[in-house]
């Protein structure tokens, strides 16, 4: 499966008072990471996979593991990876390093679900496609 690799500069706005990375912002980090994966598998963007083809994905479960701080400034690359797929769900695991140093782990449970209905439904083929997992 395919690791990708997405840079994330740490803003003030990242941060707590201390210039520590506030443990919340390490959800947006890895939410951009999922979305730039997306967009570098898919012929579509998240956009219109949302206005045009009604289907999106949402976060069901997320576990988060801090293992070191990052603050403001500090370049991160976030390591992004299928770690299971099934019929109307994947888990992601998000690696957030500075440099070799892994700061930050990530598993991401997100449904793929039908917008209108907000019912689940089968994970569109060019995902899984963009993903070789198909």
């Amino acid at each position: 499966m395919k690791t990708f690799i997405f840079k994330q500069r740490v803003y003030f706005s990242d941060t707590d008072a201390g210039g520590i990375v506030y443990h919340a912002s390490y959800l947006n980090f890895a939410e951009h990471a999922r979305t730039e994966s997306l967009r570098e598998i898919s012929s579509v963007s998240q956009g219109e996979m949302l206005a045009k083809f009604n289907y999106g994905f949402v976060v069901k479960s997320i576990f988060i593991d801090y293992k070191k701080p990052a603050f403001i400034d500090d370049l991160l690359t976030v390591k992004t990876s299928v770690k299971e797929f099934k019929k109307f769900s994947a888990v992601f695991e998000q690696l957030i390093y500075r440099e070799e140093e892994l700061l930050t782990s990530l598993e991401v449970k997100v449904a793929c679900i039908d917008l209108a209905t907000k019912r689940p439904i089968l994970i569109p083929e060019e995902v899984l496609k963009g993903f070789n997992l198909q």
